[in-house]
């Protein structure tokens, strides 16, 4: 099967423009319409509300600052992306990956 990007969109298949090569649709199946669960790093489920520790020093993206391990945020509001938390710590508006924090 080849890697091109470029492919002719046909009812019952798809085809390669540059080579011809040509495979039949598969039906695309949709991801479960169930609730998002997220969790810490201590597998512990997160919800909006609850307050949280960092587990480690992390930098701050374009500051010089970093926050500190054992840092403890305000309440949690969980969010759709690559950070899944949004939160404020030591007065700051921040998103936070799951993997990095524990429940408070």
């Amino acid at each position: 099967m080849c890697e091109m990007t470029e492919i002719l969109d046909h009812p019952e298949k798809w085809e390669c423009v540059t080579c011809g090569h040509e495979w039949e649709r598969t039906p695309e199946t949709e991801a479960p319409a169930g609730p998002r669960v997220v969790k810490d790093a201590h597998g512990q489920v997160l919800v909006d509300g609850d307050c949280v520790t960092l587990i480690k020093d992390l930098p701050l993206k374009g500051s010089s600052q970093s926050l500190k391990g054992g840092t403890k945020s305000k309440p949690i509001r969980l969010v759709d992306g690559d950070h899944e938390i949004s939160c404020k710590m030591d007065g700051i508006s921040i998103g936070l990956k799951a993997c990095f924090v524990k429940k408070a």
